[in-house]
């Protein structure tokens, strides 16, 4: 495990055993990124080098545009994903592949909840991600599903990992009960451009299992 911190990010790197392995990159929150390597190990696969970033201000970093409030205690998301993305492709990532042992076989991007839209947006915006996975995604997120039918990826990616609680969708929230019908729509619309993809529901609401359910989305993106 290496560990470092760029533009106030803390980072950790959990390094393959193979030469050559594919790199994911996982968005996440305090520690929780210790606990999806674990879940990982737990449920063996194919090796891959996981770097965590740990993100603070969740509803910047992650939100590709500013929307108000969708609650009456929910933060504002200020819009702040392009800024973050740089950093990651900038900084991060060239850091963190400076420590492997060889070259990444591919390099694949996920997320939970915002960090899962986040994901999303950023194939968008750069071709270095092959693979995503958006775990209970926040595609309920005002204009993202017109967004993405209507612009452009950088560059195909061969999967594409969607996922949700099969509770997520009972709430009166008018944003947020959108999320499955979202998710579902989305993920019918990248496999009709012919990628590769899939969607898992989950028992539970959005908070059950956050590990174990990442865990699962990354398994899948290394499953050839």
């Amino acid at each position: 495990m290496i560990r470092f911190t760029v533009g106030g990010k803390a980072v950790t790197v959990f390094p393959s055993t193979a030469h050559s392995a594919p790199v994911i990159y996982l968005n996440t929150f305090a520690d929780e990124g210790e606990h999806v390597q674990k879940a990982l190990q737990d449920a063996g696969g194919a090796p891959c080098t996981l770097v965590t970033v740990s993100i603070s201000a969740w509803e910047h970093d992650m939100s590709p545009w500013a929307i108000p409030p969708i609650s009456k205690n929910a933060a504002p998301c200020t819009g702040g994903a392009d800024e973050h993305l740089r950093l990651l492709v900038e900084a991060i990532l060239p850091k963190a592949e400076r420590t492997l042992s060889g070259e990444p076989v591919w390099r694949g991007l996920a997320g939970y909840s915002l960090a899962g839209l986040f994901a999303l947006y950023a194939l968008y915006k750069t071709d270095l991600f092959a693979r995503a996975a958006s775990v209970s995604g926040s595609l309920w997120y005002p204009d993202f599903l017109e967004y993405a039918r209507t612009q452009e990826m950088k560059r195909t990616p061969e999967r594409l990992y969607f996922s949700l609680g099969d509770r997520e969708q009972n709430t009166r929230n008018p944003y947020l009960k959108t999320v499955q019908e979202n998710t579902q729509a989305l993920e019918a619309f990248y496999r009709s451009r012919g990628i590769r993809t899939i969607f898992q529901s989950n028992p539970g609401n959005h908070y059950a299992n956050s590990a174990v359910r990442t865990a699962a989305g990354l398994l899948w993106l290394l499953t050839d």
